[in-house]
């Protein structure tokens, strides 16, 4: 999932840091509030000063024509002078143009393009050091760039319809051309090897990482791309800001499971949780246990768990492997937010099951297989096809089927019921097949218990056809008795 990102540069943890660096923070222990969405309805957070105080604004220079002249390339001139040339060439590429309208400032745009095509290829050969001067206005740049107002998402209330977040249209924002080329340039000034961290920490702090991650709610997906690719490479070479960023990734998940149930970049957030859970130490800490049940499971609940379902499974499968101990937490937390009238949800959910249950140990199975059975019983039964097809296919996977028959005592009486509807009513011939095949395979495992299942279901069908008819026939004996008093009073008025 990771191969691109994780390519080129990633250092394999040291034990050490695998132990602290990868750890979850707490839920709470950062405050809510202070993971915000810069979307146009909300206040926009301001861009880093240059003393990176998170209150300070950065104000974009004005833009005049005579300032956003063509200059000459840095190779052009010599060594001693690279330095002033490179910051004007920034300055040029801290103004900010108006995209709405393309045939505005033209001139202006193209110039300001290549420019930063020039910076991304100067850095991407190693011309030369950078400054730290030069770093400074990078980030300066950057900010004054990337850290802006989003417009208004069309799930906020903004008119009258409600539409869901899988039929909505992707956003593309007009400036993605220059928004590009300068995420581009901070990606190369995270990754190369003359970025000293102790410097670079003190201009891409806490406040820069921040806005950062709030960007994640770019309806953008091009934008979200380099977002996750960046905060990654950020979190890789920057030790120090590794809490920070779990914790405040943390309060996204609590805002959307909790209060708004929409956000754009959870499916990317967790694309890097993936690869962080990756390299957990083992013995797991506490804390990423709690991670787990707080955040992880609770994100099945929100509707739109669709749209991030298959990050969000890679995520719970990783902490089954990691410790396979978790299973039990797992599967009763998949149980606990099982969709009740969403069937594609249920297709989605007996998915990630199946893969946890390939994780999962015969001492945990068995802590848990009692509610387990009892609700894929019940999706055996289910009248949509898919979900009765998709728990019947639990029976072509080995290990599951092994756990099964070391089990089977307690496995079969709980879903016997639901086999035998499935054969004598079910709708689709293809869940019709399917039982058959599982039931022939629990004769063969095990001949005498089928029987005694299969007696015991007869004598309950038994049972309930006599207290059926008992209560039939109390009905009839009821409405005789109102029949014959209403036939009294007939004749007593006469």
């Amino acid at each position: 999932m990771f191969k691109k990102i994780m390519k080129g540069g990633h250092r394999k943890p040291s034990k050490s840091d695998s132990a602290e660096n990868y750890a979850f923070g707490p839920p709470g222990s950062h405050k809510p509030g202070s993971v915000v969405v810069n979307h146009a309805s909300r206040p926009v957070l301001k861009a880093p000063e240059q003393n990176c105080s998170p209150s300070a604004p950065i104000a974009p220079p004005p833009l005049s024509t005579a300032a956003v002249e063509p200059l000459p390339l840095l190779r052009d001139v010599p060594v001693s002078e690279r330095q002033s040339l490179f910051l004007r060439k920034l300055q040029i590429c801290s103004y900010q143009l108006d995209f709405t309208n393309m045939l505005k400032t033209v001139r202006e745009k193209e110039v300001k393009r290549r420019t930063l095509l020039e910076l991304v290829d100067f850095f991407q050969s190693g011309s030369g050091k950078i400054t730290e001067v030069c770093q400074e206005e990078i980030i300066k740049m950057v900010a004054i760039n990337i850290f802006r107002c989003l417009p208004p998402a069309s799930h906020e209330n903004t008119g009258p319809e409600v539409t869901d977040p899988e039929e909505e249209e992707t956003h593309l924002d007009p400036s993605w051309p220059h928004l590009q080329l300068v995420y581009e340039l901070l990606l190369r000034y995270v990754v190369s090897s003359d970025t000293d961290t102790k410097v670079a920490k003190r201009y891409i702090d806490h406040s820069f990482v921040l806005k950062l991650i709030d960007l994640f709610d770019s309806e953008d997906p091009r934008e979200r791309e380099y977002l996750k690719t960046i905060l990654h490479r950020i979190y890789g070479k920057f030790m120090v800001h590794r809490p920070f960023i779990r914790k405040a990734i943390n309060n996204i998940f609590y805002r959307f499971i909790y209060e708004t149930e929409r956000y754009n970049g959870i499916g990317e957030l967790l694309e890097i949780l993936g690869s962080i859970i990756n390299g957990f130490a083992l013995p797991m800490k506490e804390e990423h246990k709690l991670f787990l049940a707080r955040a992880l499971i609770p994100l099945h609940k929100p509707k739109p768990v669709a749209t991030y379902h298959h990050q969000l499974s890679y995520c719970v499968t990783q902490f089954v492997e990691k410790d396979y101990k978790l299973a039990d937490t797992v599967i009763r937390g998949l149980l606990k937010y099982w969709p009740v009238t969403n069937c594609q949800k249920e297709v989605l959910f007996l998915g990630e099951l199946e893969e946890v249950l390939e994780a999962t140990q015969s001492a945990e199975f068995q802590r848990c297989m009692v509610p387990l059975f009892r609700q894929i019983a019940r999706c055996l039964n289910s009248p949509h096809f898919q979900v009765s097809e998709r728990a019947l296919f639990f029976w072509n996977n080995e290990h599951i089927v092994g756990l099964i028959a070391q089990n089977r005592h307690v496995v079969l009486p709980l879903i016997f019921e639901a086999l035998e509807k499935n054969i004598l009513g079910h709708w689709n011939q293809a869940v019709h097949g399917l039982t058959v095949n599982v039931r022939k395979m629990f004769v063969e495992v095990d001949a005498e218990l089928f029987e005694e299942c299969r007696r015991q279901y007869e004598e309950k069908t038994a049972g309930a056809r006599e207290v059926e008819d008992q209560r039939e026939m109390t009905w009839k004996r009821l409405a005789d008795v109102a029949g014959e008093r209403e036939e009294g009073i007939w004749l007593q008025s006469n």
